[in-house]
């Protein structure tokens, strides 16, 4: 019987495994029964293993962290040893476990859901709170002309057509998946297309006078936590408590996080999933994974000196962290209400940087790369802001003539 190997998994191992000409497995010595999957595609998936040749995928990575992984692969080991097997192969495969119902579906959907997508229960959330008035009919029910019923009261109700679009994507791989446990011969959904939107989408930017007022509402807001901090310092000292420690860096997550998306023009989902693998500040470089990339494939951003200042301070954090965190709406309301920059989203931070990129004369094409917009007509909506390069083009005309 071949030897089996374990090692305690850590970022720097799992990042620097390589394809082979055949799937192979890493074995974590922390979490016995967690297994990383690396397929000669160069795909990587948590899975656990138990009994004999008994084997799980619990999800993704990078889209499942190793932390993830591991908190999911203990819970399950333990259902292993409770009941012989993961709950989730046991319902599936129970004789009694009958999926009549678009509800009885969701049952086995939610957990395998929460476990290997990176926003899996909110996206159960939404399909509960959109779907839910389907879960007493027959999943085999559930077709386009459902699906267009409900389309038409959201866009009546005044939904905007991309938040539309996301139910029907929501949907259609829910349906998918039960496609692939053989619940349904086929999805009735695919092929529905989604509503088309023109490129003229929103592009909100900060003008030069709202961004000098968002950057010193930022630096009151830091000074601000500073002063509280040494005078709860000296409360607790005249007490005879300990003191707190000094903060390094900055006093939490929203400057750093606010000045990095102006200048990397990243997601906020792409920044809240990013650890310090992704960053060579030697290279001054940072890698968006492929993994949680809206368009899902991996790119790189080159970090300027603001950018790079800015990670090096973050660093100094005690924790050592990045910016693990699902949410900074209240954070963000308060700032932007400070700072008297009305109707401005986080995201929009993403609109300022490619703005700024195209009113200083950078190409399209090279703000689509930075970007990591798969087609360049999303780009486009940027295009309006450099008409100066327009009248040049065609001012060569008249030079041709002379």
């Amino acid at each position: 019987m071949p030897k089996i190997t374990r090692e305690v998994l850590t970022l720097k191992v799992i990042n620097g495994a390589k394809p082979k000409g055949k799937l192979y497995r890493l074995r974590d010595a922390a979490v016995p029964g967690l297994v990383l999957r690396i397929s000669p595609s160069g795909t990587r998936a948590w899975a656990v293993t138990w009994g004999r040749g008994q084997e799980r995928i619990i999800g993704n990575y990078p889209v499942m962290t190793l932390d993830g992984a591991r908190d999911t692969a203990r819970r399950e080991l333990g259902e292993v040893a409770e009941h012989g097997a993961p709950l989730a192969v046991i319902k599936a495969t129970k004789p009694d476990a009958v999926v009549e119902t678009f509800g009885d579906f969701m049952a086995l959907y939610k957990p395998h859901l929460e476990a290997t997508a990176k926003a899996g229960k909110a996206t159960v959330d939404c399909l509960h709170a959109q779907f839910g008035y389907l879960y007493s009919e027959p999943l085999g029910s559930i077709g386009r002309a459902v699906f267009d019923k409900f389309k038409a009261n959201r866009l009546k109700a005044g939904r905007h057509p991309s938040t539309v679009n996301r139910d029907l994507d929501r949907l259609k791989a829910a349906l998918s998946k039960a496609v692939e446990w053989n619940l349904l011969p086929a999805n009735p959904l695919l092929g529905m297309k989604r509503i088309k939107r023109d490129i003229e989408d929103r592009v909100r930017y900060l003008s030069p006078k709202e961004e000098k007022a968002l950057r010193k509402a930022l630096d009151t807001r830091e000074q601000r936590f500073k002063v509280r901090r040494a005078s709860n310092n000296q409360w607790r000292v005249v007490r005879g408590l300990e003191p707190l420690p000094p903060l390094a860096g900055y006093v939490d997550h929203l400057m750093p996080m606010t000045l990095l998306a102006l200048n990397t023009g990243l997601r906020r989902g792409e920044i809240t999933q990013l650890t310090w693998a992704d960053i060579d500040l030697k290279k001054k470089l940072l890698t968006v994974r492929a993994g949680y990339a809206k368009s899902g494939k991996a790119r790189h951003v080159p970090l300027n000196s603001e950018a790079l200042t800015v990670l090096k301070q973050w660093k100094q954090q005690p924790d050592g962290g990045l910016f693990h965190l699902t949410s900074v709406t209240k954070s963000w309301a308060n700032l932007t209400e400070k700072a008297k920059v009305s109707d401005f989203r986080f995201h929009d931070l993403r609109h300022t940087f490619a703005s700024k990129l195209v009113m200083a004369g950078v190409d399209l094409n090279t703000v689509r790369e930075l970007l990591g917009h798969g087609d360049i007509k999303m780009t486009l909506r940027y295009a309006h802001l450099a008409p100066e390069h327009k009248a040049a083009a065609v001012e060569v005309l008249v030079k041709v003539v002379k």
